[in-house]
This record gives C-alpha cells, structure tokens and sequence, in this order.
C-alpha cells in the first residue's frame, strides 16, 4: 500500500503509522497509538532491568602461612558467596622470599577449588599476576540462590571435616 494511503487510513481512526522495520524493502509500518507503543515498550525494558542479576565478583584472599581456622572461615564465606549467586575471586600474595614457595600457594588455591566442590565451577584456573596468584570461581547455573539469611550465619560446609588428630605421646 502506497504511504499517502496508509497515512489517510490512519488519520481516519485517529491513530499513527508508526514505521517497525525501516531497513526492510519495502519498509514495514503499522497503524498504532504511538503515545501507547512507547509507554509499553518503556514498562517491558523496566521489567526486563528488574529481572536481571547484577554479576559482583567478591574476594577472598589467603597468605601462603594461612592458619587452618582461618582457611575454613574463608572457604565457608567463599560458599555463602557463591550461593548467593556471587563470583568469587580467590587471590594469594607473595610476600618476599615466599616466592620461592609458589607450589605452596598453588596447593592452597587448589584446596580450596576441591573444597568448594558443588558449588561452584571453577572460570579461570589459578595464575600468577607478578606476586599475586588468584582464580575466578563461578557460582553452578543449577543451584538456585541462597534467599537473604540473617548475617553472620554460615551454611553448612558440604563435606564433613576430619576429626582433630589425638595428641598420644
């Protein structure tokens, strides 16, 4: 249909030829409310904004003397994060001569990978950046975020630790 003639139709039922396709030969129009096409269009982007998940990439970060308390509250906060649908990026840093000792740093990065188990998969391997070794942990697509508990509790860890060694001598 000509544009002259769809313009008049429009006029008609008092309403607008609103262009769709521009790039489309021939281009594709349609008799609307423009005033009422926005203001949907408007509301399906607000909702859709709504719906989104903002992606935050939280940090742990060891030493290579981590003591063992202080590796298991790490590791549960880097779970709490991950539940929560979170990255987290677990770093280390060398600080003189324990660069020397990188293999020290990598069995703890690993350790805690193999820790996090289930909830998490691993999205960059552990790498060295000049004294700094990290690695990105992904949450699973699977598990479905942990609602908003109170602060300061912890989930359950996943595996069950090993008893303390008895001191018998």
């Amino acid at each position: 249909m000509p544009p002259f003639d769809a313009l008049k139709m429009a006029r008609e039922r008092s309403l607008d030829l609103v262009e769709i396709s521009p790039n489309a030969v021939p281009p594709v129009c349609r008799i609307q409310d423009y005033g009422k096409f926005l203001y949907e269009k408007d509301k399906s982007e607000r909702a859709a904004r709504t719906r989104q998940k903002v992606i935050v990439i939280k940090e742990v970060k060891f030493s290579v003397t981590v003591d063992e308390h202080d590796y298991q509250t790490k590791k549960n906060m880097a779970i709490r994060f991950l539940g929560e649908g979170d990255k987290v990026k677990a770093s280390l840093r060398f600080k003189g001569c324990q660069m020397a000792h990188r293999d020290l740093g990598y069995k703890i990065i690993n350790r805690l990978i193999l820790d996090i188990g289930d909830a998490g998969l691993v999205e960059f391997m552990p790498r060295m950046e000049g004294t700094t070794l990290h690695a990105i942990i992904a949450p699973k697509k699977g598990n479905p975020p942990i609602s908003a508990a109170p602060s300061g509790t912890v989930p359950p860890p996943k595996k069950p630790m090993a008893p303390p060694a008895s001191a018998e001598a």
